[in-house]
């Protein structure tokens, strides 16, 4: 049974609005800083919520680790998170070239993966994943000792995630 447009417009509704709650809570910069791969380094802990059709949102307690090697030059990034009915894992391999990300991106417990190709934003990256039965996007939005994952998923089983995390 695939989820009818209230149900994804209600899903995005309340995911719009968990991101909105949770940023009022961020501290504000004043001008934007170049992002750095160096700011997403060290092991970050969390919630937020995944979306799966056919099934209400559910909460998830989080872990993500990140990696950077070669000064900028690559990130290996590990999310893991569970919930009350599963979990879900993201490994992300992501290559640096004056700003521009390349590289593979995979969800292990549901046997998604695909290639990668984003960019550096001011407060984090932004990057597009395709790959057979895989269409997603991932923004990371770093501020201070706070980070905000989020992940749209398109013609899967897996709807979204939202993650609000704290280094440390």
């Amino acid at each position: 049974m695939a989820l009818h447009r209230s149900q994804i417009s209600k899903l995005a509704l309340a995911v719009f609005f968990f991101c909105f709650a949770i940023s009022a809570t961020l501290p504000r910069a004043g001008a934007a800083e170049p992002s750095t791969l160096a700011a997403l380094a060290g092991r970050w802990v969390g919630e937020g919520r995944l979306g799966i059709k056919d099934n209400p949102p559910e909460s998830v307690k989080c872990r993500a680790t990140y990696f950077v090697e070669g000064g900028e030059a690559s990130l290996k990034q590990n999310i893991r998170c569970a919930t009350a009915g599963g979990s879900i894992e993201v490994k992300s391999e992501i290559a640096n070239s004056a700003g521009a990300l390349t590289g593979a991106w995979s969800e292990t417990i549901h046997n998604l993966s695909g290639t990668l190709a984003g960019e550096m934003k001011p407060n984090g990256i932004h990057i597009n994943v395709k790959g057979d039965g895989l269409n997603a996007n991932m923004d990371i939005v770093v501020q201070s000792n706070k980070q905000i994952v989020e992940i749209q998923f398109f013609d899967s089983t897996l709807i979204g995630l939202t993650l609000v995390l704290t280094k440390g």
